[in-house]
């Protein structure tokens, strides 16, 4: 059997590689801390490896001209069959409805080949980057008959650099840590951090609309597009290069947050920045949520855009920080590639403490091009070492617990009674199929008119338990709570599977009507990626 080129494998149920995974007893030592943190006992099940896996045989195989980038292993078939949310299917073995193939194309010719062959066989397509999606984005519909996903993983290149406009045409498929390393030699970044960074690719946060680590002013992935490459069923799609137009609707833009419904993206050319050598960070404590957030709200309406003005709920800031679990901290971070950051740092922690924030001197950090450590110490060095490795979230892979985020934007003048009702919500749903349980906010990105929230929750669910349902049951409580709060169904986690009745009551139906006609154009066979944004009526 044809198998993949020799890289390392990526992990079947957690973010991350297999050599990243950790140990038994590392996992059982994590089980023992929930179980003290939720009061209820987490263990740690035994991982099963691809080769223990029971999948359905598959219905077709790829044409013998295919046959040598369409791969049927059971490693191949497992991971590709979810995104992130693997982790609860992968610890009970839970594969029923895995793609049939697996492309990892090479060329545009042979991408070009399989997507013919999808089409003219009515096969369902799944376009998969990093698989990172935690709302069903690339999993196989139920009601699909043969299913060919095609990874882009084999297009990882950056292919030019146009020092002078500072702008890069790069290869969809390469993963956040590759793409940052092939630029970093030229002296520029893309910089655009999403949390998945290290398990996301160019292609997916172009498909999602993702959202970088960047919390105000330039942050989504739009702002970064400069034009797309996208194989659709009835032929390439590429916009011109622009640092701007107002030629009509942008072409950019139905490409952009698409999620593989009209074709494959292939390449794009990007706006990229000289790396930062400028840093300014400090870390502010606020005796109550509220305070935290409404000193928030000062420093983004001051237009000072920080890179980073992150805050954490006082449970949050506990679990992440080191802090008591009665503080709110807000993390304020800048950074630049020209100029010193300490005239706006010092603008903002006066701000923050004249709305009530305290701010010790060693809690300021300043870096003005010596390379001095920003952000290192304190609450805000300890959140950032949770943070980088663990996602912020309540690290329950690997154990009986469940955990979820979800996330949102809303009006500042709507977001103290949104923020009440979403929590009690939340804790509602959790009390009465988990029997309790935690949730944790804080803010990814902010807004002059609004932040954008991100909620975690965990609990135990009873013994025999059906995971699932425990899950979707929190998942259609908060969402419900979240639409009639008059928030947006997702900000930065894309739509998928799982956002769509909701992002079907949250869209215009004429703008759904739009979508359909766009889709009959570029797809006719209604093959890529179906029951995703939109259904044929």
């Amino acid at each position: 059997m044809t198998t993949q080129p020799s890289r390392a494998r990526r992990s079947l149920w957690m973010m991350g590689l297999e050599s990243d995974e950790p140990s038994d007893q590392q996992r059982a030592e994590r089980a023992r801390e929930l179980s003290a943190r939720l009061g209820r006992e987490v263990e740690a099940p035994q991982i099963a490896r691809a080769e223990d896996l029971d999948l359905r045989a598959p219905r077709i195989a790829p044409p013998d001209a295919l046959a040598g980038f369409c791969l049927q292993d059971a490693w191949n078939r497992a991971y590709h069959s979810y995104g992130y949310d693997r982790t609860s299917h992968h610890l009970r073995r839970h594969y029923p409805n895995p793609p049939d193939v697996v492309a990892h194309p090479r060329t545009d010719a042979e991408l070009a080949a399989v997507l013919e062959w999808c089409s003219d066989e009515g096969h369902c397509v799944i376009p998969y980057g990093g698989g990172s999606t935690v709302v069903e984005g690339v999993t196989p519909p139920d009601d699909a008959g043969p299913i060919v996903t095609i990874a882009t993983d084999e297009l990882d290149q950056v292919l030019e650099i146009d020092a002078t406009s500072r702008a890069a045409r790069i290869q969809a498929g390469v993963f956040g840590p590759h793409l940052e390393d092939q630029l970093r030699p030229h002296g520029f970044t893309l910089r655009h951090f999403p949390q998945s960074f290290t398990g996301s690719t160019l292609g997916g946060w172009i498909a999602t609309r993702s959202g970088g680590h960047y919390a105000t002013n330039h942050t989504h992935i739009d702002d970064f597009v400069e034009s797309v490459r996208m194989l659709t069923p009835t032929g390439w799609w590429e916009t011109r290069r622009l640092p701007g137009s107002g030629a009509g609707p942008d072409p950019n833009r139905l490409v952009i947050g698409s999620e593989g419904i009209f074709g494959v993206i292939t390449e794009a050319w990007m706006r990229i920045q000289a790396r930062p050598t400028f840093r300014a960070t400090a870390g502010a404590r606020f005796a109550t949520w509220e305070a935290g957030y409404e000193a928030t709200r000062q420093i983004v309406q001051a237009k000072l855009w920080p890179s980073n003005l992150r805050l954490l709920d006082p449970e949050l800031a506990r679990s992440s920080a080191g802090m008591d679990g009665r503080e709110a901290l807000l993390i304020v971070g800048f950074e630049s590639a020209e100029l010193s950051q300490r005239a706006n740092i010092t603008t903002a922690v006066e701000i923050a403490r004249d709305a009530g924030g305290v701010i010790a001197d060693d809690d300021i950090a300043v870096d003005d091009g010596t390379g001095a450590p920003t952000g290192r110490s304190g609450a805000v060095g300890a959140w950032r070492d949770a943070f980088i490795p663990s996602g912020g979230g309540a690290g329950v892979g690997g154990t009986t617990a469940i955990g979820g985020t979800f996330e949102t934007a809303i009006t500042w003048d709507r977001w103290p009674a949104f923020d009440a009702a979403v929590r009690e919500a939340t804790i509602g749903v959790l009390r009465e199929v988990c029997g309790g349980g935690t949730v944790n906010c804080r803010f990814t990105h902010v807004y002059t008119d609004g932040p954008a929230p991100y909620y975690t929750y965990a609990g135990v669910p009873p013994a025999g338990a059906d995971r699932d349902e425990v899950h979707r049951a929190i998942k259609r409580a908060a969402s419900d709570a979240i639409m009639a709060g008059g928030g947006t169904i997702t900000h930065h986690h894309s739509v998928g599977r799982q956002h769509r009745p909701w992002y079907d009551l949250e869209r215009p139906e004429p703008f759904a009507q739009a979508l359909r006609a766009a889709k009959r154009t570029l797809d006719p066979s209604w093959v890529m990626n179906p029951g995703v944004l939109v259904d044929p009526t």
